[in-house]
C-alpha cells in the first residue's frame, strides 16, 4: 500500500453523519479521506429538508456550540424559519428551518473542501478490513484498497437497502441512488457486530404550480430575525411558506380499499419502522376511527417546483397515491412528481457500541448515523461529530470524549442507544431528556463551548465572540441584581399596565423578573433598566428557570456517584449472587462502564443495581487486599 493510501480516519459515507465525522476528524489535525458512493450528493436530503424541530433543534444547537457544522448549513439553506413549541415554555421551544436541498448539500461540499487533511474521494466501500480485533482500512467495489488506524461507517440507509413501492420491491438506496449490496453488510458481520433490519418511508412529491394555494391555510416565517447557529446572521425569511391540508373520510376509504396493495398491511415487509412519524398505510390501520390526519405542504428548494408532502409517508403503489392526493383540498389537480416508496435496510445494534461510538468487537471501528439505529438527519449529525472527535482522539492518544446525560440532549441520544438500543427507528425527543430545563436550546453554547474549544474546534473569533457574550450576561446579571426597583405611583402604574401586581417595597430589579408576566425588555418600562438584548433574554430566562434549575443540579450531583463509580473489566454477572439470570444476561450483553448506565439497561432493577454495587465494592477490597 502506497503512503498517500494510507490514513488516519477513513469516514464511509458522505450523508448527514460522515460529513460532520470527516469536519471533525480533520479539523483536529487527522489526515481523513471520506469516500461517498456519489460526491454529487454529499450531506443529500432525500426526505424532508428540514432541520430542527423538538429535540432535534437541541441536537443541531449543541453541535454548533461543539464546533460542528449542521447549523451553519441550515442557516446558509433555510428558506422559511419557524419557532415551535412557543406555547410550552422555553425548555422545550426550539427553531424548524425549512431548507433549500441543493443549497444544503453544497455547504457541506464548500467546507469539506476547505479542510486541508481532508481528502473527498469517489467510491463504494464493500469491505471493512479488520484483524485480530483491530482495524486496518477498507476496500472499494473497484478493488482499491485504503488503510487507516480509525474508520467510521456512516452508511445510512444504504445497506442492503430495498425500496418497497405496492407490491414492487427492488434494490436501491434512498431516491433511487445505488445501494450498498456489494459486502460491507457481511464483513461487519464477519467482524463480529450483530446487524439487523429496519424501515422507513418517505412522501410522494408533487408540483407546485398545480396546487391551489389560494384555498389552503398559510404558514409564513416568523416575522423575528433568527439563525440556528450562534455565530450566524440573524434573518427574516420571506418568499417561502407552508401550507395545511388535511385528508378525509373519502381519502381514508380509498386507502382502506387498497390496502391488499400495501406491503405493510400484507405482511410482506415485516420489519419495524418509526413509530413517531408512521405512513399513511400506518396510520389507517391502526387509527381506523380517526376521520382526518394534517398533512403539511413544504418546499424544497429556491428555484424547485417539488413539493414534499410531510405526514404523507406510503408504501402504496403510484396510482393509488395519485388517487389520494387528489382527495385532499388544494391538491385536486395537483401533479404527482415522485411517488411516495418505503425502504428497509440493515443497520448494527447499537448496544455493541462504547459510548464513545466505538465498536466493542473491534478496535478502531466506529459506527454513526441510521447505521446505529436512527431516524433524522440531526440524529445522524450527531452521532458523526462524536464519532469523528473520538477517532481522532484515539489517534491523538488521548482519552474520548463522552457527553453526559445532563450535559446534552447529544450525551442522552448516545446513553439511549449504547445503553438501552432500541426496537425501532430512533426519534430524539423532549421526553427522553430528563435534564431538560437545564439543557435548553438557548444555554448550548454556555454549555458545550468550552469543549469545543478544548478539542480545537472553536476557532479564536469564535472564542472571543463566546467570552463577549459571557461578559454581557455576567455585567448583566450584576445590574439587575444591585438594581432596587422603588415603590413608586410611576413604577406601579407602569406595572399595571404590563398586567403585573404593584410593588410594596423596593424590590430588586431580578426578584422582579421572576414574575412569570415579566420579560426583559419591560425592565426598562418599569425601572429605566437597560440591558443588551441577547444578554437580557438569556437571563429572563435563566431566571425564570432559576429554581428549577437548582433542583435539578442538585439531582445531577446525587446521581454522579453511580456515573462515576466504575465496574470492573471482565465483571462476570452470573456470579453475582442473588442477581437473576434475566438480568446478568442483559448486562452481559450492553457490558455498561459505570453504575450508572448499568442502571439504564432495560430491565435491570433497583436490586439489582444494589446487588451490583456490592458486588463492586468486593472487587475492589479484594484487589487491595482489604
Amino acid at each position: 500500500m502506497r503512503p498517500d493510501d494510507y490514513f488516519d480516519v477513513i469516514v464511509v459515507g458522505g450523508g448527514h453523519s460522515g460529513c460532520e465525522a470527516a469536519l471533525a476528524a480533520s479539523r483536529m489535525g487527522c489526515l481523513t479521506l471520506l469516500l461517498n458512493h456519489n460526491l454529487d450528493n454529499m450531506a443529500l436530503m432525500p426526505c424532508n429538508p428540514a432541520i430542527g424541530g423538538p429535540a432535534k433543534g437541541n441536537l443541531v444547537r449543541e453541535l454548533d456550540a461543539l464546533g460542528g457544522e449542521q447549523a451553519s448549513a441550515a442557516d446558509a439553506a433555510t428558506l422559511h424559519l419557524r419557532w415551535l413549541n412557543t406555547s410550552k415554555g422555553y425548555a422545550v421551544r426550539t427553531l424548524r428551518a425549512q431548507c433549500d436541498l441543493r443549497d444544503y448539500g453544497a455547504h457541506y461540499a464548500r467546507a469539506l473542501a476547505s479542510v486541508p487533511g481532508l481528502r473527498v474521494y469517489q467510491g463504494m466501500v464493500k469491505e471493512v478490513v479488520a484483524n485480530n480485533g483491530r482495524v486496518e482500512g477498507v476496500v472499494t467495489l473497484a478493488g482499491e484498497k485504503f488503510g487507516a488506524r480509525c474508520v467510521v461507517v456512516a452508511s445510512g440507509t444504504y445497506m442492503r437497502g430495498l425500496v418497497h413501492m405496492g407490491m414492487v420491491s427492488f434494490p436501491s438506496g434512498p431516491l433511487g441512488q445505488m445501494p450498498s449490496r456489494f459486502g460491507l453488510s457481511e464483513s461487519l458481520m464477519a467482524a463480529g457486530l450483530e446487524l439487523k433490519r429496519f424501515r422507513t418511508d418517505t412522501t410522494p412529491r408533487i408540483c407546485k404550480y398545480s396546487i391551489d394555494w389560494d384555498s389552503l391555510e398559510i404558514q409564513e416565517s416568523d416575522p423575528e430575525p433568527e439563525a440556528f447557529s450562534h455565530w450566524g446572521k440573524k434573518r427574516v425569511y420571506r418568499g417561502h411558506f407552508c401550507a395545511r391540508t388535511r385528508t378525509s373520510p373519502v381519502t381514508h376509504d380509498i386507502l382502506k380499499a387498497a390496502l391488499g396493495s400495501s406491503p405493510l398491511a400484507t405482511r410482506e415487509i415485516e420489519v419495524k419502522g418509526p413509530r413517531y412519524c408512521p405512513s399513511l398505510d400506518d396510520k389507517i390501520m391502526k387509527f381506523p376511527d380517526k376521520e382526518s390526519h394534517p398533512i403539511f405542504l413544504e418546499p424544497v428548494g429556491r428555484d424547485s417546483r417539488e413539493i414534499y408532502m410531510q405526514n404523507f409517508s406510503t408504501y402504496m403503489p403510484p396510482d393509488v397515491q395519485r388517487e389520494i392526493i387528489h382527495t385532499l383540498p388544494g391538491c385536486e389537480r395537483a401533479l404527482m412528481l415522485k411517488p411516495g416508496y418505503g425502504i428497509e435496510y440493515d443497520y448494527v445494534v447499537p448496544t455493541q457500541l462504547e459510548p464513545w461510538m466505538e465498536t466493542r468487537a473491534v478496535k478502531g471501528l466506529f459506527c454513526a448515523g441510521q447505521i446505529c439505529g436512527t431516524s433524522g438527519y440531526e440524529e445522524a449529525a450527531a452521532q458523526g461529530f462524536v464519532a469523528g472527535v473520538n477517532a481522532a482522539l484515539l489517534c491523538l492518544g488521548r482519552p474520548p470524549m463522552v457527553l453526559g446525560r445532563d450535559q446534552a440532549y447529544i450525551g442522552v441520544l448516545i446513553d439511549d442507544l449504547t445503553t438501552r438500543g432500541t426496537d425501532e427507528p430512533y426519534r430524539m425527543l423532549p421526553s427522553r431528556c430528563e435534564h431538560r430545563l437545564v439543557m435548553r436550546h438557548d444555554n448550548a453554547l454556555e454549555r458545550l463551548c468550552p469543549i469545543g474549544r478544548e478539542l480545537g474546534l472553536i476557532s479564536d473569533k469564535k472564542w472571543a465572540a463566546f467570552e463577549r457574550k459571557r461578559e454581557k450576561i455576567s455585567s448583566a446579571r450584576v445590574l439587575l441584581r444591585e438594581t432596587r426597583i422603588p415603590v413608586s405611583e410611576g413604577v406601579n402604574a407602569a406595572l399595571r399596565e404590563i398586567g403585573s401586581s404593584p410593588v410594596l417595597e423596593p424590590t430588586a430589579a431580578r426578584d422582579l423578573l421572576r414574575r412569570p408576566e415579566i420579560k426583559w425588555s419591560d425592565l426598562r418600562a418599569v425601572a429605566g433598566v437597560e440591558i443588551d438584548a441577547e444578554a437580557g433574554l438569556a437571563l429572563e430566562i435563566e431566571t425564570k428557570y432559576e429554581g428549577y434549575a437548582e433542583r435539578e443540579n442538585r439531582r445531577v450531583i446525587r446521581l454522579a456517584s453511580m456515573e462515576l463509580l466504575r465496574i470492573p473489566d471482565g465483571m462476570v454477572y452470573s456470579k453475582i449472587s442473588g442477581l437473576s439470570a434475566e438480568s446478568a444476561e442483559k448486562l452481559a450483553r450492553v457490558s455498561p462502564r459505570t453504575l450508572g448506565q448499568a442502571s439504564r439497561v432495560p430491565g435491570v432493577n433497583n436490586v439489582d443495581i444494589q446487588l451490583l454495587q456490592i458486588a463492586i465494592e468486593n472487587d475492589r477490597r479484594e484487589a487491595n487486599g482489604i
